[in-house]
């Protein structure tokens, strides 16, 4: 396939050098390759493309001659040239034996610091993804390398952890789900908490919830959710939280999809949510001075009210 690329070229003075710093910023958030000095290339399709046009009319505001060029290359060699001036290899390799850093360190580290890694790759990821505009294998090899790092994690430090499944989330209607007994694994984390705050708060206000030492024990009579087997669990790239809330179609819910998105990088990654830590931390915090479950969940309530108030906020403000 043929790239249209932008070609900026710019002659930037010496001085004052507080334009030629701006610029060198600029470019290097861009994302841009140096064909030569004053010479930068990007494809069009990248994200940042728009930010190279802008940088364009800074440097003609401040009195410097610049030139955004559209073109495409006269021939194929011409194209790998450019091409290659993107070429991520080195950054994924240096990744994958980051990866491999970490999981030497999986049944010695504690979970916080293993949970710590995990958020610190995740972010690597996708600063590389971002700038990542020709992604093939490498950048696909990287993704599946921290799929099964976090997975080898999850199974380190809570084995029973659900495995995801490919079923189809079937549509179910709120009114057939009322005064029913919810069934999850004790000492709930993140994605069992704010599920079972979901369920209360936009499901059912009498569901009331027992907690399973041995999920594979679970009555047939209430409904199970997040452990393998479960009515309700991952499904995808879903979290439980995910699932439930998209099978009661609630997702229409902005800030229930804010909410969701949070709860998903909470507990598998991905894509990362200003709100996490903290979120995470007040968790931890409760989980610390609540053994029993029952008032952990009463205790996480008004926790997850308030963030999901503020999300709220947020996205009407």
């Amino acid at each position: 396939m043929t790239t249209t690329w932008l070609v900026l070229t710019a002659t930037l003075p010496a001085n004052p050098s507080g334009l030629r710093v701006r610029v060198w910023r600029a470019l290097k958030a861009t994302g841009a390759g140096t064909l030569r000095d004053g010479v930068y290339v990007l494809p069009d399709h990248a994200g940042t493309a728009q930010a190279l046009w802008e940088l364009e009319r800074t440097i003609v505001e401040a009195g410097a001659p610049a030139h955004l060029l559209v073109l495409q290359a006269r021939d194929a060699a011409q194209e790998g040239s450019f091409r290659s001036l993107f070429d991520r290899s080195q950054a994924y390799a240096e990744f994958l034996q980051a990866i491999k850093d970490v999981q030497a360190r999986v049944g010695i580290a504690s979970e916080a610091e293993l949970r710590k890694d995990r958020r610190s790759l995740e972010t690597r990821l996708l600063a590389i993804q971002t700038s990542d505009f020709f992604p093939g294998k490498d950048g696909r090899k990287a993704v599946a390398a921290l799929a099964a790092l976090r997975r080898e994690i999850d199974l380190h430090v809570a084995p029973d952890e659900p495995a995801s499944t490919d079923a189809r989330i079937p549509s179910r209607a709120i009114a057939d789900y009322q005064g029913r007994v919810w069934a999850t694994r004790r000492r709930p984390r993140v994605d069992r908490l704010a599920t079972a705050w979901l369920v209360r708060r936009h499901i059912d206000q009498s569901a009331t919830f027992t907690w399973l030492g041995d999920a594979k024990k679970c009555p047939d009579s209430v409904l199970g959710y997040d452990f393998d087997g479960a009515t309700f669990t991952h499904v995808g790239d879903k979290v439980t939280f995910e699932v439930v809330a998209e099978s009661f179609g609630l997702l229409g819910d902005a800030a229930l999809r804010k909410f969701a998105k949070l709860v998903h990088f909470i507990d598998v990654g991905g894509i990362p949510v200003d709100e996490a830590p903290g979120l995470e931390m007040l968790v931890r915090g409760l989980q610390s001075r609540h053994e029993d479950d029952d008032q952990l969940l009463a205790a996480a309530l008004p926790v997850f009210d308030a963030c999901y108030e503020a999300l709220k906020a947020s996205h009407d403000s």
